[in-house]
């Protein structure tokens, strides 16, 4: 019997759009709104799914059978999403008119192999991670520090969850206030700021920005431990004096070197110019 392994919620790649998916029964599971976008192109994929489920009754009554709401990592830290395993998707994908669904079917065969290699050998995980990250352009120095940042983002979420922290709104708030203190920014706010949409802030990051996100994070979730920090509140102000360590690192290398640590700059923006 092939035992559980832990592991962190990983990023899919179909025709260079991105799918998140996680593990759950020792088995790979799709975000099922990352699904629909991708097959569909549709911006508002949750109005999609819902007129698709309105249309098809059969797939509407079966739906507790085929969606499982699982935590996945987000921006704002782990929340519930629906998702569905390859059986699932494959009959999701019987109500989507899309020419994108014979390739697709082939790819989820695909995923479902390196789902079992992965089992037996938990680092390739990691190597593919990697890979789809150097094949999107990225520099092998950048992609060293988003690996740590994701164990690193991964330890606090993990020490959150002994500590009381259950709802997606607590997770988003805690993560808010660690930004906050670090950069004087909000993650939404930073978005904005970088001119994102539904990308993945931190994929969007030079190597400094990588870094102090990682030394506020890294900083919270220390003094989580030795405080003992107990639910909401106390998980806040820790958050709160985790970020202000990595803030006024910032404000003294920006103090030294006349420059701003967060920019606009980001990876799209670098892509459009080599082109």
């Amino acid at each position: 019997m092939v035992k559980e392994v832990n592991t962190t919620t990983q990023i899919a790649i179909f025709r260079r759009k991105e799918i998140r998916k996680t593990i759950h029964n020792n088995e790979w599971w799709f975000v099922i709104v990352d699904v629909v976008a991708v097959l569909t192109n549709s911006v508002q994929p949750d109005g999609y799914l819902k007129d698709m489920r309105r249309r098809d009754s059969e797939l509407n009554k079966g739906w507790g059978q085929i969606a499982t709401p699982l935590y996945v990592n987000t921006a704002g830290g782990k929340q519930k999403l629906n998702c569905a395993n390859a059986e699932g998707i494959l009959r999701i994908i019987q109500s989507i008119p899309s020419p994108k669904a014979e390739p697709f079917k082939l790819w989820l065969a695909r995923v479902g192999y390196e789902r079992v290699k992965e089992i037996e050998d938990p680092e390739l995980a990691t190597k593919r991670t990697r890979f789809l990250y150097k094949a999107k352009g990225y520099p092998d120095s950048w992609i060293a520090k988003r690996m740590r940042g994701i164990e690193i983002r991964e330890t606090l979420t993990d020490e959150w969850q002994k500590r009381g922290i259950r709802q997606q709104k607590e997770y988003e708030i805690l993560t808010a206030e660690i930004s906050k203190a670090t950069f004087d920014m909000t993650p939404s706010q930073y978005k904005k700021f970088k001119k994102l949409k539904r990308e993945n802030l931190r994929d969007h990051m030079d190597d400094l920005e990588l870094i102090f996100t990682m030394l506020g994070e890294a900083s919270t979730t220390e003094i989580a431990k030795v405080k003992d920090a107990q639910g909401f509140p106390e998980n806040k102000e820790a958050s709160k004096k985790g970020g202000k360590i990595a803030g006024d690192a910032r404000k003294k290398l920006e103090k030294e070197t006349s420059k701003k640590i967060s920019t606009q700059k980001n990876f799209l923006h670098n892509q459009k110019k080599l082109k």
